[in-house]
């Protein structure tokens, strides 16, 4: 089946929270739909929107300056060596992220596999919230040629309860040379912690 390509612009006036003249993003169907079923404007070169609250029910918007931009610069410059480099700077870059923005809406505090039974959602990422950030900064560095050996990825999810697996999401990464994804998981991690990094298999059976 072709994949259906749609515009970031499409989704910005959907949801009528655009930013302005800023080029468009352009997004798979899914990762459209990633930003629509919330009404959250996709990622501009210069600015994404922050999930936080449980699906995104608070919101930051992020606009990134250019020390934020020197600073992913060069934690994903040594990731041009391979794809598992890569993978390990792109680990990093989210941990840049946990930090620059946890002090400013208070997710510094945030715990691992957060969801309502916490009942700390101002502090708290849920999987909802995590697969929208880590897609949004993906696209970023994607955007601003970062990713040499990836492309950003059509999210995941899994979860079967006969089995005992909760439902969850994640952000997603494919190898170019390979064609091989590989999922971008914070929810499972605590602040400022490095996501786990896995194939889509493994991580289809994990819980």
């Amino acid at each position: 089946m072709r994949r259906r390509i749609v515009s970031a612009a499409a989704v910005a006036a959907f949801v009528m929270l655009g930013a302005g003249a800023a080029p468009a993003i352009e997004l798979s169907y899914a990762l459209t739909r990633l930003y629509i079923d919330l009404s959250v404007p996709p990622p501009t070169a210069e600015q994404m929107m922050v999930c936080y609250g449980f699906s995104c029910r608070r919101r930051m918007i992020l606009e990134f300056t250019d020390a934020d931009r020197k600073w992913l610069t060069n934690i994903l410059k040594p990731g041009g060596a391979s794809p598992e480099a890569e993978r390990k700077a792109v680990q990093q870059a989210v941990v840049w992220f946990e930090r620059r923005v946890g002090p400013i809406i208070g997710t510094s505090r945030r715990v691992a596999r957060a969801d309502f039974r916490n009942f700390d959602d101002a502090h708290n990422f849920d999987c909802f919230d995590t697969t929208r950030n880590a897609a949004s900064l993906l696209l970023v560095l994607q955007e601003w040629g970062l990713l040499r050996h990836h492309t950003v990825g059509d999210p995941r999810y899994r979860g079967n309860i006969l089995f005992g697996q909760t439902p969850h999401n994640t952000a997603v990464l494919i190898e170019r040379a390979s064609r091989r994804g590989w999922v971008v998981d914070s929810w499972t991690r605590g602040y400022a912690e490095a996501p786990d990094v896995m194939t889509i298999e493994q991580w289809l059976t994990e819980n």
